[in-house]
């Protein structure tokens, strides 16, 4: 249904959900609300639309009251504010009560204004963008690519900002516009905010310069970045992992309308995200535990075959050390080659040569290998025994 107005009273009108006024004078507007959030309203916009036929001023108040009060930073910020003929004010879920006054600029202006509520597929992207970072800030602090796309972008953004703040440089002091850019920050989101709006219309009427500054900071961006390189240090990475991380947490906190389950979203990721500590913490609890109660194990005693090779490599990781040994400077030669029977043996062995000599084996093969003299005692001491 609708209603149409002429009175040039100025009193408050309500509205509600799916209920539009057509008016043609300047009025004011209050929505209360009185719905409980549920569970299915966490990608939920409540939106306010006014749609009018020529420009006009629509200023937002949380009150009825401050629809009447004169408030100087209220008049500012109405000459800065853009003049639509088409605005959107989004609603709080949690708010009590959203109040707007329309201002006509030129008679003879209609305007419609109505309230609705949607399923908004941006708050889904701003919650799924949220756990990208989130759980893949790890792997992005690490990546180049990312390294020189967050950069560039940065770039881009920042470069609105830095042409502000030369602007304020070279206006005059008693300039009136210098007054507008005292606040530099407020004023530099205020033109990203009314680019952003008019993108389209940017896009279609001015693309060649649009296309030359991209390029231009785009390029001055890149150089940037490749002149001090993508991050190496770790406490430097680990910085840029964590940022990611909050940051996407903020995200998918400002993603869902519902407080309380965003809140649990949140704490779900972040216990999911560190599920190996604890679960590494309890087993290792757990064989201590286990230990404790079966006593210490007895030791495994070795095969044969195990000894014999542990015996293998043992020898010859010892020999190893004791040539590195003869090789350093602490080692006194002069004093280990007046000591030894055979220096030229000694010699042979520090550069790598074996550590016996092929008579050598074949003595400890005669003795104790297979038939061996040493064998056949043993055989003789044990059936002395036995008899």
């Amino acid at each position: 249904s609708a209603l149409c107005c002429t009175d040039t009273r100025e009193s408050v009108l309500p509205l509600h959900e799916g209920h539009p006024y057509h008016l043609s004078v300047s009025h004011h507007f209050c929505y209360t609300n009185t719905r409980v959030p549920q569970w299915n309203d966490i990608w939920t916009r409540t939106q306010i639309r006014v749609n009018s036929s020529r420009m006009i001023r629509v200023t937002q108040v949380d009150s009825e009251e401050e629809l009447e009060k004169f408030n100087m930073w209220n008049v500012v910020f109405s000459f800065l504010k853009e003049k639509l003929n088409d605005t959107s004010i989004d609603v709080d879920l949690y708010s009590n009560k959203t109040c707007l006054k329309v201002e006509l600029l030129e008679a003879g202006t209609t305007y419609c204004v109505v309230l609705f509520r949607r399923f908004d597929p941006k708050l889904f992207l701003v919650f799924f963008l949220g756990l990208l970072l989130f759980f893949c800030g790890d792997m992005l602090s690490r990546s180049q690519l990312f390294y020189y796309s967050a950069g560039i972008s940065f770039g881009l953004l920042a470069s609105l900002l830095i042409l502000v703040y030369m602007m304020s440089k070279v206006m005059p002091k008693k300039s009136p516009v210098y007054f507008l850019l005292v606040g530099g920050w407020s004023f530099s989101l205020y033109l990203l905010q009314l680019i952003f709006k008019n993108l389209r219309e940017i896009c279609k009427s001015y693309w060649q310069y649009l296309l030359g500054y991209l390029l231009l900071v785009g390029f001055v961006s890149f150089g940037v970045c490749y002149r001090y390189g993508p991050l190496e240090n770790e406490r430097s990475i680990n910085l840029l992992s964590w940022a990611l991380q909050l940051l996407g947490l903020l995200l998918m906190y400002s993603g869902i309308q519902i407080h309380p389950i965003a809140l649990a979203l949140v704490v779900i990721a972040v216990c999911t995200k560190n599920v190996d500590y604890p679960v590494q913490w309890a087993f290792a609890a757990y064989r201590r535990m286990q230990s404790a109660r079966l006593g210490p194990s007895p030791p495994r005693l070795l095969t044969e075959e195990e000894y014999r090779v542990q015996g293998e490599v043992e020898t010859r990781k010892a020999l190893e050390e004791l040539r590195n040994y003869c090789r350093s400077p602490d080692f006194s030669a002069w004093t280990a080659v007046s000591r030894i029977q055979s220096p030229k043996r000694f010699a042979d062995f520090v550069g790598g040569a074996c550590h016996v000599t092929p008579n050598e084996v074949s003595d400890h093969e005669r003795e104790y290998g297979l038939g061996g003299v040493f064998l056949e005692d043993q055989l003789f001491e044990e059936e002395e025994d036995d008899e």
